[in-house]
């Protein structure tokens, strides 16, 4: 039986379906548990950034919701989706994890593989268990370990083997609010007293995916689990999910009751903090990331953070600070209206209140950038 041809979906049906399940049109009255478990985590190389995310995100969060359970063990900062620091629940660390091994070790060994060569992996992965269960470790550290036990390899390729084959967990301080400490490392399973899912499902990956990023196709699933070959896998869900077109004519599918609101429904402005998934989770970004974005230039490896206005970005912003004194830098890609301006202003004065409760508030929209 032929199939009916797919519903379309405008660029703001696609902006405001993926902010809902975001939590970026209305903050949520969510615990920062169950906010990181329904996101299925937040990307967290950063220390402290991400703490924004569930700011913008959450009514009346507060930092130490989120440090506290990173100190109870019940939030973890971990290796995971594109092989980069997530900050997941302690049960999606041990589900996520298997799925997301090949991605890490493809990683690692096109950086570190010839360093590899020969190696007796059984040997080498005993090592590192029995290491990274004992005591937190650096990366520096624990290569120097593996060391001693492999002569003449190099220790950062045996310290990088360990970190795509053994779950490994990044401890506190590292990460708390406010705190700092070093990038030292234990397994996942001594950590948490649990060991990861033996059978975990893609299908499951899928559908929790779909459930915060949605409607979204094929590409876009991969680009945010850096999984390849994921069509096969989709196809098998097909018959449980509903599919769309893009504005491209590119096939979208998505959970038939996920949120999918009015394309007028109102957005207000949101501050989204640099490394957010939600800038970094599809193959093609326009369902929020705007022609004016891109035409701007910033410094090599520097990721802006960004100003949502009605849903899509509208400018980069910064805070920095002066003895007592915290300055909130918003520059727009556009020209704002008074009423956009006041606004912006206005959740930035939350902002400022979030992050620098003790220092005197000063919010600085400059002209529309010109690069």
């Amino acid at each position: 039986m032929q199939r009916s041809p797919a519903t379309p979906l405008s660029r703001r049906a696609l902006n405001r379906a993926t902010l809902a399940r975001q939590l970026l049109l209305a903050r949520a009255d969510l615990s920062a548990y169950d906010a990181v478990a329904h996101l299925c985590g937040l990307q967290a190389q950063t220390p402290h950034s991400w703490y924004v995310g569930l700011w913008s995100r959450l009514a009346g969060f507060r930092p130490e919701h989120a440090a506290d359970l990173l100190v109870s063990r019940r939030l973890v900062r971990i290796a995971l989706m594109r092989s980069t620091i997530h900050l997941v629940t302690d049960r999606d660390c041990l589900a996520l994890r298997p799925l997301i091994a090949p991605v890490i070790d493809r990683n690692m060994r096109g950086a570190f593989g010839r360093g590899l060569v020969g190696i007796d992996r059984a040997a080498l992965l005993a090592a590192g268990r029995a290491l990274t269960a004992a005591r937190p470790l650096t990366f520096a550290a624990l290569g120097a370990a593996l060391a001693e036990e492999f002569p003449g390899r190099d220790p950062a390729a045996l310290a990088q083997a360990i970190r795509a084959w053994v779950p490994l967990i990044q401890v506190p301080p590292r990460g708390l609010w406010g705190q700092s400490g070093p990038i030292a490392h234990v397994g996942a399973e001594a950590w948490l007293g649990a060991e990861p899912d033996p059978d975990p499902s893609p299908h499951w990956l899928i559908r929790r995916y779909l459930a915060v990023f949605g409607p979204a196709s094929v590409k876009d699933i991969q680009t945010w689990s850096g999984l390849t070959r994921l069509r096969p896998v989709v196809d098998e869900l097909r018959p449980e999910l509903v599919t769309f077109r893009d504005e491209q004519g590119i096939e979208l599918f998505d959970l038939p009751d996920a949120p999918r609101p009015d394309p007028d429904t109102p957005a207000p402005p949101r501050f989204i903090y640099d490394f957010d998934n939600l800038f970094l989770s599809h193959a093609d970004r326009a369902r929020v990331v705007t022609d004016d974005y891109r035409r701007q230039t910033y410094p090599d490896n520097v990721q802006p953070s960004l100003v949502l206005l009605d849903g899509f970005t509208a400018a980069d912003w910064k805070i920095t600070r002066d003895r007592d004194r915290a300055t909130l830098t918003i520059r727009p890609f556009i020209p704002l209206t008074a009423d956009d301006s006041a606004a912006i202003a206005a959740e930035g004065a939350q902002l400022l209140a979030f992050t620098d409760p003790a220092a005197a508030p000063d919010i600085r929209i400059t002209a529309p950038r010109t690069d």
